[in-house]
């Protein structure tokens, strides 16, 4: 029910990791709550975010097993130092640099080492190296020709704006890791100490255990319930998959298939709402838009997305004949419900404050906290009291899983700061434009190319800061709309996670599922193949984000819906009983048929009414023969 691994750390005294991690969810607390204006203390955000930072890097040293010991140990506490520095002397620095040239040199300088060996001490070189790349642009951007020519930045000057700079290592990025993210996060870790990852899966168990391939359908539900509060693809495996992965296995899914649907449904609760991931409030930031109109507009393409896996689990167990869960395996509705109605209190709160009282995000995650901590105090899902030593494990547990955004979001903010000083931003979009004039399709698959590229060493947060910047604004130059050009940046940005050669979320799932790697990657692939066209679908048709009269959402959610249907059974090869070849071959082409968006060429109405017609009339005349 607990993080084990925090008590343990924390017998025998508390060590200097925990009072970091702590110290960072503390201070995300005091500037989320809004504490130093209710206080009277003047402070700028970016001494609350650059102290958040340091500590984050001191964390990231520390807990780093590559250096020898005591570099680590003074980076750790040059890092604090660092922190607590530039924190004092912000807003001096930040008004008079011109004054200050010396002392805001040494100090970016200091800080620009640190924050680089913390980076690749925690995530490798990739974000490293496309820093590097910008700031040689940077550097020497007057030597180049045409819409790539800008004025070149000098190194000191360079270095200053990195480090100094609101537009760049404190800015957007790094606010909402802080300010937003982590309430977030302690919302989840104390979801997860009070039992909530147990009842998840209870709940799982009691919904879909009896029914046909239950074992499967349990794991899509259960990841979709806590993906839908983690938000991280590859904690949401490590969580639900110690449970999902050996039941789907005994049930009689083959290995690679089991840790497939886990992976694929646990990678699609980044974009599952309410809470989604990380990059989720980026993009709400990014388009200066409410988090409600972001839930809203992924609602529909994540119910397409798990609907698809839920129809692979079940005909997949039609097609293996595989039986439901056992009978003393499946816990009485009533009972778990009685254990963990709390569960769904934090949730109501949070709806209600966005949506009826349009609150912040982290407003509503912090009263959704204080909700959850009440009635915990009263009763947890193992029927006993959350205690203090639990509420400790909770700050530093969210407090460490907010380092790597913390330090992604930084080192981000400032790729995304110098890509729009150096003018870069400009030369990239100027041939990006010229792409998609030609085909708007061209530049949608270049684009979707490089965020899957790119996010084979990134997590999808890195992937959609870096793509937001420069891919997503030209998409919308060329009539996307805004909301569709970022989630489309974000979602193939996510999948990264199941894409071969580096898919983390699925070989995670592989070792767990002892099966190979890359055959479950693959297969991972083939169970999660709508995210792969739904970002395209609804680039072309805005209903399918919420965007338009009601009539049409609807029609365009239910034809989705059917499509998706004919597609999974042609790529499953069952639909009453197995499929030939060529009758999987003619069901998918039919449900492509009804897939394709109403807005892409006048007729294509028909080309849905056709597909859906022969689909059926092919049901009715040869589905009722055996194969």
């Amino acid at each position: 029910m607990l993080d084990q691994s925090i008590k343990t750390q924390t017998r025998g005294g508390v060590p200097i990791t925990a009072i970091l991690a702590a110290l960072i969810t503390l201070t995300a607390i005091l500037w989320s709550s809004g504490a130093p204006l209710w206080i009277g203390w003047r402070v700028y955000s970016e001494q609350v975010l650059i102290a958040a930072l340091s500590f984050s890097m001191a964390v990231a040293f520390i807990t780093s097993q590559s250096g020898p010991l005591w570099w680590t140990r003074f980076a750790a506490l040059a890092s604090l130092v660092f922190g607590a520095w530039l924190a004092a002397r912000f807003p001096v620095l930040s008004e008079n640099v011109f004054y200050h040239p010396t002392e805001a040199l040494i100090i970016s300088a200091v800080g620009f080492v640190l924050l680089l060996d913390a980076v690749r001490r925690t995530m490798g070189w990739s974000l490293i190296v496309i820093l590097a790349a910008v700031c040689l642009y940077a550097l020497f951007s007057s030597n180049f020709s045409g819409p790539l020519q800008s004025r070149s930045i000098a190194p000191d000057r360079l270095l200053t704006f990195l480090m100094l700079d609101s537009a760049s290592l404190a800015g957007a990025a790094l606010s909402i890791a802080v300010a937003v993210v982590v309430p977030f996060l302690i919302l989840s870790q104390l979801l997860l100490a009070t039992g909530g990852s147990a009842f998840f899966s209870d709940l799982s168990l009691a919904l879909a255990g009896r029914k046909r391939g239950g074992a499967g359908k349990i794991a899509i539900l259960g990841s979709a319930f806590f993906g839908s509060v983690s938000g991280s693809a590859v904690s949401n495996v490590a969580s639900t998959g110690a449970i999902t992965i050996p039941m789907m296995k005994d049930g009689g899914y083959k290995p690679k298939t089991a840790g497939a649907i886990e992976a694929a449904a646990s990678t699609g609760g980044q974009l599952m709402p309410p809470i989604m991931g990380a990059a989720a409030f980026l993009l709400a930031e990014n388009l200066q838009a409410s988090y409600v109109d972001v839930m809203l507009a992924a609602l529909i393409p994540s119910i397409l997305y798990y609907f698809s896996l839920f129809v692979f689990a079940d005909l997949e167990a039609g097609r293996l004949d595989i039986a439901r869960v056992a009978e003393d395996k499946i816990p009485p509705m009533g009972s778990v419900m009685r254990k963990g109605w709390y569960v769904f209190a934090p949730f109501v709160v949070l709806l209600v404050g966005l949506f009826q009282f349009n609150l912040r995000p982290e407003t509503s995650a912090l009263v959704a906290v204080l909700v959850l901590l009440g009635l915990s105090l009263i009763k947890t899902y193992d029927g006993s009291r959350i205690s203090l030593s639990v509420l400790i494990c909770v700050l530093v547990s969210a407090g460490k899983a907010a380092v790597e955004i913390i330090l992604i979001c930084a080192i981000a903010g400032m790729i995304i700061g110098l890509v729009a000083r150096s003018g870069l931003s400009f030369g990239l979009g100027f041939f990006l434009v010229q792409i998609g004039q030609s085909s708007l399709l061209l530049l949608l698959l270049i684009t979707a190319l490089v965020c899957i590229v790119m996010g084979m060493g990134l997590p999808t947060v890195g992937v959609y800061l870096l793509l937001a910047s420069l891919a997503a604004p030209p998409l919308v130059e060329l009539g996307l709309q805004p909301m569709a050009a970022h989630l489309f940046v974000l979602y193939f940005g996510m999948l990264s996670m199941l894409t071969p050669p580096v898919a983390i979320a699925a070989f995670v799932a592989a070792n767990m599922a002892k099966a190979p790697p890359m055959s479950t990657a693959v297969e991972a692939v083939r169970i999660g193949w709508p995210a792969y066209l739904i970002p395209f679908f609804f680039a072309a048709s805005p209903a399918l984000l919420f965007d338009g009269p009601l009539w049409l959402i609807i029609l365009t959610t239910i034809k989705a819906l059917v499509g998706v249907y004919a597609v999974t059974a042609g790529l499953v090869g069952f639909l009453v009983r197995k499929l030939l070849a060529y009758e999987r071959i003619i069901v998918v082409i039919c449900g492509l048929a009804i897939l394709c968006p109403l807005e892409v060429f006048a007729g294509s109405i028909w080309l849905n009414a056709a597909g859906l017609l022969f689909a059926l009339s092919y049901l009715t005349l040869r589905l009722r023969k055996p194969a």
